[in-house]
C-alpha cells in the first residue's frame, strides 16, 4: 500500500526547503496532503507536480501569491473543473494566445492525475478544437497552437523513465498516418500503467515496426489509424510483414474498426483510455 511521500521526501524531490513547503501549505492550501493513522502528513505524487509547476512560475519571475491564484490553489479561487479548463484553453486558442494555453495546459496536469488530465481534459479538448475548425471557428493555426501545445507536454511525459513490468510495447501510426496524439496519450497512460513504451510516432512503414518489436521481444505492437481511407493500405502492409509468435497486434485510433482488425488478425482497442490500458493490463497476465 502506498502511504505516499512525508516533508523530507517532498522537499529532496522538488528542490523546495521543508519550512517553505509548510508556509506554502499554511497559506496557500497548496498542499493537500492526507495524514496516517499517527496522525502524520503525507503528500502524493499530485502534490510533488503542484510544488513544481510553482517553482517553475517562480523561476519566470512570479511571486507566490500570483502563482498560487494562477494554479486555482487558494480557497478565493478553488481549481476549476474539466469542463472549464477545456473551456479556458478554447477561450485562450481563439485569441491565439499561446503563452496562456501552455500555462493552462500545465495548471491542468498540475492539478488533476495523468490520467485524469488526458482522458477528462486533453481528448475533449483536441476533439472541441477539431469541430470548432471544421465550423470555421477556429483557424488552421488556432488548431496548431493547441496541438502543439499539447504535443510538447506528451512528449516531455513520455521522456520520463519507468515501466517496464508488464513487457515491451512498440506503438506507432499507420502508413501515411500523420495525427499522433491519440496515440501518445496511450503511450503515456500505458507507461504509467507499467508497460516499456517503445514509441515510434507518426506514419511509421510496419515492416520496419515488427521488425524492432521483435529485436525487443515485445509483446504488443500497437498501431494507430485515424481514417478509415488508411485501411487498405495498412491491410497490405501487415500482410507483408512477417509477425514473430508471442507478438499481438493491437489497432486503436478514430480510423479503426471491428471489421479492419479482424482482417488484419488484431485485436480493436476500446476508444476510451482506461478501458485501452485494462485491455492491454490482461494481456500482460
Amino acid at each position: 500500500m502506498n502511504v505516499g511521500l512525508n516533508i523530507a521526501a517532498i522537499a529532496q524531490r522538488t528542490g523546495v526547503a521543508p519550512d517553505t513547503l509548510r508556509k506554502w501549505e499554511q497559506r496557500y492550501r497548496i498542499l493537500q496532503p492526507t495524514r496516517t493513522e499517527g496522525g502524520q502528513r503525507r503528500y502524493s505524487e499530485r502534490d510533488v507536480a503542484r510544488v513544481e509547476w510553482l517553482r517553475e512560475r517562480l523561476n519566470e519571475g512570479y511571486r507566490i501569491g500570483e502563482a498560487a491564484t494562477l494554479l486555482g490553489a487558494t480557497t478565493a479561487e478553488p481549481a476549476r473543473s474539466a469542463p472549464e479548463q477545456v473551456d479556458g484553453i478554447l477561450e485562450s486558442a481563439a485569441r491565439g494566445d499561446a503563452a496562456d494555453i501552455g500555462l493552462r495546459l500545465d495548471q491542468a496536469f498540475a492539478l488533476n492525475s495523468v490520467e485524469e488530465t488526458l482522458e477528462a481534459i486533453a481528448r475533449p479538448l483536441l476533439h472541441a478544437v477539431g469541430e470548432r475548425w471544421k465550423r470555421g471557428e477556429l483557424s488552421v493555426a488556432d488548431e496548431h497552437l493547441v496541438s502543439e501545445a499539447v504535443r510538447s507536454r506528451l512528449g516531455h511525459l513520455l521522456a520520463d523513465s519507468g515501466g517496464g513490468t508488464r513487457g515491451v510495447a512498440v506503438l506507432a501510426c499507420a502508413p501515411g498516418e500523420r495525427h499522433e496524439l491519440g496515440l501518445m496519450m496511450a503511450a503515456v497512460a500505458l507507461r504509467r500503467d507499467g508497460w516499456n513504451i517503445v514509441y515510434l510516432g507518426c506514419d511509421t512503414p510496419v515492416a520496419d515496426a515488427v521488425a524492432l518489436a521483435e529485436r525487443l521481444s515485445a509483446r504488443i505492437l500497437g498501431i494507430s489509424i485515424s481514417s478509415a481511407a488508411l485501411g487498405m493500405g495498412l491491410r497490405e502492409a501487415v500482410r507483408d510483414a512477417s509477425r514473430p509468435d508471442g507478438l499481438t497486434l493491437i489497432l486503436g485510433g478514430s480510423g479503426a474498426s471491428a471489421r479492419l482488425a479482424k482482417n488484419l488478425g488484431a485485436r480493436l482497442a476500446p476508444p476510451q483510455l482506461p478501458e485501452a490500458v485494462s485491455t492491454l493490463r490482461m494481456l500482460a497476465v
